[in-house]
């Protein structure tokens, strides 16, 4: 039994948006990552998907995609993308796939550890950020708070987190999430949202205050799913 991971995978079989617009490297990317999970993953195998999954704007749009993503190996923990308009309510998602588990404000199990997560958001003193993105960060750091106490309670102490957006700003400044994160003893915290050469360099990597973050976008992973655990 092993533990993956891969964010962005933006697949779009029921709208036009290629991805290729982002570089070549984006070419075909879907089979890529089709391709690499079918390599590596086994059924007992879990995959977290760390959002922005479909370009659908609805649930009909894309649902084409989610059952792709639902027929390959392992079971498969989503959190929210900022571009995932088509998620609905974590209740009627969770209905849709018995391989395929959402999560917002709660948590799943994989062997010892508590895989709690959420959004995220952009943190202050980025470069996007503005006055209307306050609130929205900490109601998303309060979300993912929710999860992680859940964990607690049920007597879990290893956990590892699952974010679409990054942990910190631009600057990679400590942030709301990051001090939850070494308040909880959180292991580990794997996110995406990131994209291109000169963004990558705006995710935090490795270990800060006994936290490893692990950046696992689809085009920095070059679309080839990164083990977390064995």
């Amino acid at each position: 039994m092993s533990l993956y991971a891969i964010g962005d995978l933006h697949f779009s079989t029921s709208v036009n948006k290629p991805m290729n617009i982002f570089g070549d490297n984006w070419d075909n990317h879907e089979i890529k990552i089709i391709d690499s999970w079918r390599l590596k993953v086994k059924p007992e195998d879990t995959v977290l998907v760390l959002g922005d999954t479909s370009w659908g704007i609805n649930l009909e749009e894309a649902k084409s995609d989610l059952d792709i993503i639902s027929e390959l190996p392992g079971q498969k923990f989503f959190v929210k993308g900022n571009h995932d308009y088509w998620w609905t309510t974590v209740t009627n998602l969770n209905k849709l796939y018995d391989n395929c588990k959402f999560m917002q404000t709660n948590f799943y199990e994989y062997g010892e550890y508590a895989i709690c997560g959420g959004r995220g958001w952009i943190c202050p003193n980025d470069v996007k950020f503005d006055s209307k993105d306050e609130q929205i960060y900490k109601r998303e750091e309060n979300r993912i708070r929710i999860s992680l106490e859940a964990a607690r309670k049920n007597g879990y102490e290893k956990i590892i987190v699952v974010t679409h957006y990054p942990p910190t700003n631009d600057k990679l400044e400590e942030s709301l999430f990051t001090r939850l994160y070494e308040e909880y003893k959180v292991e580990k915290v794997i996110y995406g949202h990131l994209h291109g050469r000169e963004s990558f360099k705006m995710g935090l990597k490795g270990i800060r205050n006994g936290v490893e973050y692990i950046l696992a976008s689809c085009d920095y992973l070059n679309f080839d799913l990164i083990k977390i655990l064995d």
